[in-house]
């Protein structure tokens, strides 16, 4: 039978389910930030190869955690519209709860949560599941990099931009030249500089007019003026 879970029993059994997943893990959550706890599972899956889908209506993620995830192979990550709903689930285990990855290890909220096991109830745990894959199937699938999976055109970032500026993958394209390639341009011409495998705005980068925003559902990018050329 489905058990009821409070704060600290949600906290409990959504590590035990992560830890203990062996073929599959889901994660379904509106909010995507991830505390260092969860970042040390999530890295000890992608080592043990097990396939992680994670699932976000809103990115939080600083800078130096979308590198760190990046680099993840077997992680992969889709957005969601309109996402509400929290789920969590391995090949036999679900968790239906009120906790966001974002509070995952905090008590600071009062949550309440439902565990499902496959083995005491296969219906409910098979309803659960193909539902998720359902909201899997009409999710997006990005890199947290910014560059889409799927073949669709790019979306533009949840931020202002003023129409004088184009994003590097945009500017590179107008220019003939792979986002990875207008990136390396810019970083020996001196308006990137390179830190622990990240890229920051140099002065003479600014005074190029570039500019540096993050965009809360895909993540950190940089803005040129549609004239600029490295």
């Amino acid at each position: 039978m489905a058990k009821f879970l409070n704060t600290s029993a949600t906290n409990y059994f959504l590590e035990e389910l992560i830890k203990n997943a062996t073929d599959r893990l889901i994660l379904i959550s509106p909010f995507l930030k991830l505390n260092d706890r969860m970042k040390e599972l999530l890295a000890d899956k992608n080592r043990l190869k097990i396939d992680v889908r994670i699932v976000y209506g809103k990115s939080e993620l600083q800078p130096e955690e979308i590198n760190w995830i990046k680099e993840l192979t077997f992680i992969r990550t889709s957005f969601c519209r309109n996402l509400h709903a929290k789920c969590y689930l391995n090949e036999e285990l679900c968790i239906i709860t009120s906790l966001n990855l974002y509070e995952f290890s905090q008590v600071n909220n009062n949550e309440m949560g439902v565990l499902i096991r496959r083995s005491e109830d296969p219906d409910l745990y098979k309803d659960a599941y193909e539902e998720a894959q359902r909201i899997i199937r009409i999710s997006d699938e990005v890199r947290i990099s910014l560059e889409r999976v799927t073949s669709e055109p790019e979306r533009k970032p949840d931020v202002e931009e003023s129409t004088e500026k184009l994003t590097s993958s945009k500017l590179a394209q107008k220019l003939g030249m792979k986002t990875n390639e207008f990136t390396e341009k810019l970083t020996t011409a001196g308006h990137f500089e390179v830190r622990d495998g990240k890229h920051y705005l140099t002065t003479k980068g600014k005074e190029a007019g570039g500019e540096f925003r993050m965009s809360p559902k895909f993540g950190p990018y940089f803005l040129w003026p549609d004239s600029f050329r490295p």
